[in-house]
């Protein structure tokens, strides 16, 4: 009976899949996850998982502490971040991604919750390229915002590539090994290319794309581009930058046409400045984002 029981437990435990926090964006619902998770692997037991478990091996008073953070009646400080992790059993690297997470989620203004999502996506590549889940030399060929700037600077009137003088160009936005290592990657990709007697940096061959970009590195680019907006907003006066905005409600057809719109429409200003760029130097490097994306959910449709 004892060894049937033992069986039954361990079958209860491993067939349980536990939540992977990287996959997540609300910590709140990872943990809610974590703690039905737990609760099933533990349904055969003598005890149960519970919130006072969890508090337990927290070591937190309130044995429902956890279940007010779940549903959203109380905010997790980040005094206790940590003691949530060790209930959670994370490692290191863990915390701090959960950390990031937690800022991110309860961040009340729109510019520090932009920041620390950066943040939050930032350090999730990294993770990812330290655990080989990424591959590096895929990496190395997607520009992040400092190499899509230089490329383009190419193109604009009187930039000598001195770091100083990118650095200076760039707002003081990057650092100069940041700048050194984008501009390094631009010429070894051969994006471009340096003449060895003038020292003059030109335009090379566009080099192939990988045939697939992880998503993980497009979303991280892309929330790179999207902050260097919202800085704008804060940064630029009204008449050096256009900010608009729609709200529309759309059906999935008018969505999907909307979106073929956007894309003619980038790939006709960009003819348009390349055929510009072959006979006069821009003045500055502008950065333009078409963004359309859900603000709601879909509608359950009636009988």
């Amino acid at each position: 009976m004892e060894t049937q029981l033992n069986q039954k437990l361990e079958n209860s435990t491993t067939s349980v899949t536990m939540p992977v926090l990287s996959e997540y964006m609300d910590y709140r619902l990872f943990l809610a996850d974590f703690y039905h998770a737990k609760k099933q692997q533990t349904k055969l037991a003598i005890r149960p998982y519970s919130y006072a478990i969890f508090s337990a091996a927290a070591d937190i008073k309130s044995p429902n502490y956890l279940k007010m953070i779940i549903e959203n009646k109380r905010n997790l400080s980040l005094d206790m971040v940590s003691k949530f992790a060790k209930a959670c059993s994370f490692n290191k690297a863990q915390t701090d991604e959960f950390r990031l997470l937690v800022i991110f989620n309860q961040a009340e203004d729109p510019a520090d919750r932009n920041y620390a999502l950066k943040q939050l996506s930032e350090y999730r590549v990294e993770q990812k390229l330290k655990h080989g889940e990424l591959d590096r030399k895929v990496f190395e060929k997607v520009p992040n915002w400092i190499g899509w700037i230089i490329y383009a600077m190419v193109d604009q009137e009187g930039v000598v590539f001195e770091t100083s003088q990118l650095k200076d160009l760039l707002r003081g936005k990057a650092a100069e090994s940041e700048i050194n290592e984008a501009l390094e990657n631009l010429i070894k990709s051969g994006e471009l290319s340096r003449d060895p007697v003038t020292n003059i940096i030109s335009k090379g061959k566009p080099t192939e794309a990988p045939e697939e970009i992880p998503s993980a590195l497009v979303r991280k680019l892309q929330m790179q581009l999207m902050y260097l907006g919202l800085e704008s907003l804060y940064q630029d006066t009204a008449t050096e930058r256009e900010f608009g905005a729609l709200t529309l409600s759309l059906t999935e057809k008018e969505f999907e046409d909307i979106k073929f719109k956007l894309r003619q429409l980038r790939k006709s200003l960009h003819k348009d400045n390349s055929i510009a760029r072959m006979s006069s130097k821009g003045e500055r490097v502008y950065q333009l984002n078409l963004q359309l994306f859900p603000v709601s959910n879909a509608s359950k449709k009636l009988n």
